[in-house]
């Protein structure tokens, strides 16, 4: 391949008679075209030339592969023009040329060996890592298998329960991990990795190691009685885990075919199930996310102005509640060293607990060592007043919903703190312009919204004001993205955008129930949808104080459009408050478990009764398809509100938003991708003939009845400048995009 490609691979041939050939495909050697062409013309090149004794595949820069470039993906789903045939690269590149070459070859794995590149690391007859490389087979989180023999040589060299987990739950394993479970054959520090590999190499071609063709390995693989059990079990629990999902069953299919079969016609039926998967809606939902996830760091008039982020070496967190334990956990997991501070010995101490507990629960699960935990415990320092704020460069207020106390600690911490120092909050639902009203600082004020609990869940509300300098926002994305979280830049309005997309989500579910629909029906639709928990479940782990709270937010700011009913008051008098009290729109046993309330039906007749509303016959038998819908297209509704005031950037970052931030199911795109999927005409009208019968609640905004009338997609960014930012970025990391919803919205 030329130099011009996008990507390429070269080799150079040492005098022991080794052949390096290296990928280069900045920034993770992702195996585009080009790239696999490239490594095929290389391969056949080191075949033909007598001073080449043996092949040693690595890539550049200390990393093998991050995978398949994924912008690759669109060029094979539409079908255009002439495209390579994934069977071809498969069974004729990877089997036949790669691992059927006459000379051996040594795979050098550093840093990344993902999907596609670890697929290419397998053909090779040995593997040599560094103790830290990462190695999977992800392609279950984009919707598809992987599509290059890993899901036949991955049960060969792990063994089937083995491959099988790593593969449905796209986990990621270190080298040392995969040595000890074969995948990688030893393990050298990268400045040995290639010597060692040069060696390993020679050592097969004198004999003196195996020269393995994984394909055709069967040592690992279980008996066949035994392995037809373990492909039950994890259909079993592919279907509890994944129940809308096919992927994961063709997996286990095409898996079970090698098994049964052999090997070639596993390699076959791979290929026709992974260009099947390719075209599904699945596919293309979990590609949208996966971009617009990588999208939300890139702002137009925030992060293409060349400002580097300042160096944040301390940061202070003022409230030690549920939020700020849990803000503070996930600094110093990165960390920053923090200062916890509260009002007296008593709540501050509980602050310092929480975080212990915080940290102890990752010792009990593995994930941390005891002397790991010692360290980082060691970066927290708690205190009762403000003298010790002023070297800090970052104080993130997170007391409880109340203006008054938030504007007199911003006056506070104006005093205190240096002047460059950033003055975030983690409020959920006060409009920032409020709380900076009494301060000078208005340029250093910014939101940092975080999800309860704050040290687990995955997204970040980056919220600016119309006074909040540039610089503050790149440095809180800055510390958003050290502290492992996806940040997404916000408008200052009511709710930011999770809280404000979703605020209809539980109204709308107690407008039906008034109406006549079963609440328990309406929750298990929602959840069979794809939502963690129905807005019932959802409100009762919220708690019924915090779910009044917020909602009365909405009704203050948008009164004509917010569903009022006396339901949740009525049955917070007789002390139903939800989960935490035992009892709410459920009635929870010692373990948490949740089962019908017998007194839900008297309070909703009572709360009928007292608005003056009467049973609906029509939607007493409604379908699930009917329930999801009148709930969540309000939802849709908010969104649209959301995008056109210009509050979100694009509306990408609002379906990240969703996904990382209510549960909504990634492998339907995200809200406004799924909305988009069902077509603006069909949700403005059945809004519209809602609206007609059960008022202000359902009716439709101005911007979506626009996009409904020129019969365009809702997802159109509205000024010139908000491009869609998606750039080419393959997968470098497992992360599960499924999350159960914060249980807070407000600070503890």
């Amino acid at each position: 391949m030329g130099s011009n490609a996008k990507g390429r691979t070269e080799m150079e041939v040492g005098d022991d008679g080794v052949a390096i050939i290296t990928i280069i495909n900045p920034p993770v050697n992702a195996l585009s075209f080009d790239v696999l062409f490239s490594l095929r013309d290389s391969y056949e090149q080191a075949l033909k030339r007598d001073d080449v004794k043996a092949i040693v595949v690595a890539g550049a820069k200390g990393k093998f592969s991050g995978g398949f470039d994924i912008t690759a993906f669109g060029v094979l789903q539409e079908g255009k023009g002439d495209q390579p045939s994934v069977s071809n690269i498969s069974i004729e590149v990877i089997t036949e040329i790669f691992e059927g070459a006459r000379k051996p070859a040594v795979a050098a794995i550093h840093g990344l060996a993902l999907g596609g590149g670890l697929e290419v690391a397998m053909a090779c007859h040995a593997r040599i890592s560094t103790p830290t490389a990462q190695l999977g087979l992800p392609e279950l989180q984009l919707g598809i298998i992987p599509g290059f023999g890993g899901t036949q040589r991955l049960p060969r060299l792990v063994s089937l329960s083995k491959a099988l987990e790593m593969m449905l739950t796209s986990r990621l394993i270190k080298g040392q991990e995969a040595h000890s479970l074969g995948l990688v054959d030893d393990i050298a520090p990268p400045e040995e990795l290639i010597m060692t590999a040069r060696k390993w190499a020679l050592e097969i071609l004198e004999q003196r190691r195996p020269w393995v063709h994984s394909l055709h390995r069967t040592d690992k693989l279980e008996p066949l009685a035994e392995a037809k059990e373990i492909f039950e079990t994890a259909r079993v629990r592919a279907r509890k885990q994944s129940p809308n999902l096919k992927h994961p069953f063709a997996c286990i299919d095409v898996i079970e075919t090698g098994v049964v079969s052999g090997p070639r016609a596993g390699l076959r039926k791979e290929v026709e199930e992974f260009q099947g998967l390719l075209h599904t809606d699945t596919c293309k939902s979990l590609i949208h996310i996966f971009f617009a996830q990588r999208s939300t760091t890139k702002v137009p008039g925030v992060t293409d102005l060349g400002l580097a982020p300042r160096r944040i070496t301390k940061v202070a967190i003022v409230g030690g509640g549920l939020m700020g334990s849990g803000i503070a956990t996930a600094l110093i997991l990165s960390n920053y060293p923090v200062i916890l501070n509260e009002v007296n010995d008593e709540f501050l101490q509980a602050g310092i607990d929480r975080v212990r507990a915080n940290l102890q629960s990752r010792v009990e699960k593995g994930n941390m060592t005891r002397e790991n935990f010692e360290t980082t415990i060691s970066l927290l320092k708690g205190v009762l007043d403000y003298e010790s704020f002023k070297d800090v460069d970052m104080v993130i207020e997170a007391v409880t919903e109340n203006v008054s106390l938030k504007q007199q600690i911003f006056v506070d911490l104006e005093k205190y703190c240096p002047p460059h120092c950033m003055l975030a909050t983690n409020t959920s639902t006060i409009d920032l312009e409020l709380i900076g009203e009494r301060t000078k600082s208005r340029d250093r004020i910014i939101g940092a919204h975080f999800f309860s609990p704050a040290h687990v869940m995955p997204l970040l509300e980056i919220v600016r004001t119309k006074h909040t300098d540039e610089q503050v926002i790149v440095d809180l994305l800055d510390v958003g993205k050290t502290i492992k979280k996806t940040p997404i830049i916000i408008g200052n309005c009511t709710g930011f955008a999770v809280n404000r997309m979703f605020f209809p989500y539980s109204q709308a579910a107690i407008l039906l129930a008034e109406r006549g629909v079963d609440p328990y029906r309406i929750d298990r639709a929602i959840s069979k949808f794809g939502m963690p928990m129905g807005p019932f479940r959802l409100c009762d782990l919220v708690g019924f104080g915090v779910a009044e709270a917020t909602a009365s937010q909405f009704v203050q700011v948008f009164p004509e459009r917010t569903y009022k009913s006396v339901l949740i008051p009525l049955m917070q008098e007789d002390k139903n408050a939800g989960e935490s009290t035992g009892k709410g729109f459920y009635v929870y046993d010692q373990n948490r478990k949740a089962g019908p309330n017998p007194e839900l039906k008297s309070y909703i007749e009572k709360a009928r009764s007292t608005s003056g509303i009467s049973v609906d016959p029509k939607l007493i038998k409604l379908s699930k398809k009917d329930i999801v819908e009148m709930i969540l297209f309000p939802v849709v509704n908010e969104a649209c509100r959301v995008l056109a005031e210009g509050i979100a950037v694009k509306a990408a970052d609002l379906d990240i938003a969703g996904v990382m931030g209510m549960g909504f199911p990634s492998y339907r795109g995200g809200l406004l991708f799924w909305a988009d999927s069902l077509g603006s005409n069909y949700i403005y009208s059945r809004l519209e003939a809602w609206s007609k019968q059960y008022g202000g609640f359902f009716k439709s905004c101005g911007y979506l009845a626009e996009r409904a009338t020129q019969g365009a997609t809702l997802v159109r960014n509205l000024h010139p400048n908000l491009t869609e930012l998606i750039f080419r970025a393959p997968v470098t990391k497992s992360s599960s995009l499924i999350h159960l919803p914060h249980k807070s919205r407000a600070e503890l």
